[in-house]
């Protein structure tokens, strides 16, 4: 894709209408695959400089190329310039509630320009915790943040005051102001409370049910960003709250449009493998690379996918391939994708002949020499496996038991075949293997963390089973052998999780409160623990919401 900088001129020949449609009309080419003739209707107005800037954001985003992020964030420079020039009171220097006051004097395209420079801003910062690892990149990240924001909700504040006149294009203003306060809201309220307090202190609101309602009203109502709503609702829908084991299947995952489209194929096949239909799930990634060749990191997405299939169907030689395609030609996480290489080779009966001629243990020698930063930090997953992968720095290794349903569990994979006995089986099977394999083995310095990784593993097949009982007992089994632990110390506030979870399953709802709150305040430091607490945030707020509802029902 070519790139170009927008052109300053006085105006652009196009009425704010006549642009707002030729952008819907470019959108709906680039959601059916139709890319470069998407942006080949480009002309100087605000939003076609927004459309194409936020497109090459996508790109950058997905290539994870440098060239690509700063090309990005100069085209959305150029962009958010033009719509300065429709703005006359947004700088870091101007009061913000000033805002409305300016707005109520000027015409429609003047609110346009204020939540597209808004927007502008929010995606500068993004690109700016993506493009630079020091402090000052994230100062100057965190107040494009604000601004962003702020203005936000002037414009908020104004549209539904009486003064708000609604003209021809107000459906396409609400919705872009939907988008903005939505998104803030759904993601300020993913933070834990104690640190969704500052940013409160800080000007800043984080209400979940009341984000999910603006972008819910944003995706259904015919306007320029009711994809990007409908994107960031299935974003959060089918990866954060399935990650998290927050919520089930929405009602949105049932009616996508564009069915033939990259994205839509990919978003179809994720709901498919939620509900347990992987066979389905497959024929939908292999449709969704199929449709387009024109960006290939879409079909990266997919190739993550179809590995954690393959994953669930025990079928680890194509699981590997696909974890092989991704450490060649994607940049994202080459560290994840290389140990993921070598845990599926590790999976194979030793005696088996190995694709490619490869050797997993050269493999995990390998992942730390990967590892990259992403906003100033390494990725949670990436520092979990460069820790698994320490024990093959020595002259002769001890193998990892399981590392490939270890990492399952940290992606929440065990939810996804709950509904699928057979595969579940599999797994036990997997599991009872490597159990014998270890009470075989002489005593070393591992034995113990790894025979509470598989006593977790073991407690979650038993869950998906029904079989309660015998998952709390391998639950508890990690839980008493936290002073023995040596390495994998995640595996105690897990188990924890777990445990509770079980008991809210079993009625016992006073033991699995004061279980979860234990695991939250007496562990600190651990592998993964950022998704350990959303865990345990989600499932605290879950319990008061329920407690809510109860005296709600019974005065």
């Amino acid at each position: 894709m070519s790139h170009f900088f927008i052109s300053f001129s006085n105006s652009s020949p196009m009425t704010l209408e006549e642009s707002l449609d030729e952008c819907m009309e470019a959108l709906d080419l680039f959601l059916n695959n139709h890319f470069n003739e998407s942006m080949e209707r480009v002309d100087e107005s605000m939003y076609h400089a927004l459309i194409y800037a936020t497109v090459l954001e996508m790109q950058a985003m997905m290539t994870f190329q440098h060239d690509d992020i700063c090309d990005a964030g100069a085209t959305m420079k150029s962009a958010q310039d033009l719509c300065q020039r429709w703005v006359y009171s947004i700088s870091s220097n101007v009061d913000q509630s000033a805002l409305v006051e300016h707005a109520t004097q000027h015409d429609c395209k003047q609110l346009h320009a204020e939540v597209c420079y808004a927007e502008c801003q929010l995606q500068r910062a993004a690109l700016t915790f993506l493009q630079d690892e020091n402090m000052v990149s994230f100062i100057k990240g965190g107040i494009k943040v604000r601004n962003s924001y702020l203005i936000y909700k002037e414009l908020h504040s104004y549209v539904k005051s009486q003064s708000c006149l609604k003209g021809p294009s107000h459906t396409h203003l609400e919705g872009g102001i939907s988008f903005g306060i939505g998104a803030f809201n759904l993601t300020l309220s993913l933070f834990p409370p104690r640190i969704l307090k500052l940013l409160e202190f800080a000007g800043f609101s984080g209400d979940k049910d009341y984000g999910l309602s603006l972008l819910d009203d944003g995706a259904t109502a015919p306007n320029l960003r009711s994809m990007l709503c409908v994107l960031l609702l299935l974003c959060y829908y089918t990866f954060l709250t399935f990650i998290l084991g927050m919520a089930p299947l929405h009602p949105l995952l049932r009616s996508l449009t564009h069915p033939l489209g990259a994205i839509f194929l990919f978003f179809a096949g994720r709901a498919e493998e939620m509900k347990g239909n992987i066979d389905e799930a497959v024929a939908l990634f292999e449709d969704g690379c199929k449709a387009q060749q024109a960006w290939k990191q879409f079909h990266h997405m997919c190739y993550w996918e179809l590995m954690w299939c393959f994953t669930y169907k025990r079928a680890w030689k194509m699981a590997y391939f696909y974890a092989d395609l991704l450490s060649k030609e994607s940049r994202w996480s080459k560290a994840m994708y290389i140990y993921m290489k070598a845990a599926y080779l590790s999976m194979l009966p030793r005696e088996e002949e190995r694709p490619f001629g490869e050797d997993e243990v050269d493999l995990f020698r390998q992942v730390p020499l990967f590892k990259q930063k992403i906003a100033g930090k390494s990725p949670p997953t990436e520092k979990f496996a460069i820790r698994k992968a320490r024990r093959y720095k020595a002259h002769c290794p001890v193998r990892l038991s399981v590392p490939v349903l270890e990492m399952m569990y940290m992606w929440n994979g065990f939810s996804m075949i709950k509904n699928r006995p057979e595969l579940t089986e599999g797994i036990i099977q997997t599991l009872v293997e490597a159990e014998r394999t270890l009470l075989e083995s002489p005593e070393n310095e591992y034995s113990l963390d790894d025979r509470c990784v598989v006593h977790l593993l073991k407690g979650m097949c038993l869950k998906n089973q029904g079989l309660l009982q015998g998952a709390e007992e391998c639950f508890h089994k990690v839980c008493s052998s936290e002073k023995k632990l040596r390495f994998d110390h995640y595996l105690i506030p897990n188990s924890m999780v777990e445990l509770s979870l079980l008991f809210i399953e079993r009625g016992r709802r006073d033991e699995a409160i004061k279980l979860l709150h234990k695991a939250k305040n007496n562990y600190k430091e651990y592998s993964m623990e950022s998704r350990t607490q959303f865990r345990i945030h989600a499932a605290l707020a879950k319990l008061k919401a329920g407690s809510v509802d109860e005296d709600q029902t019974h005065p």
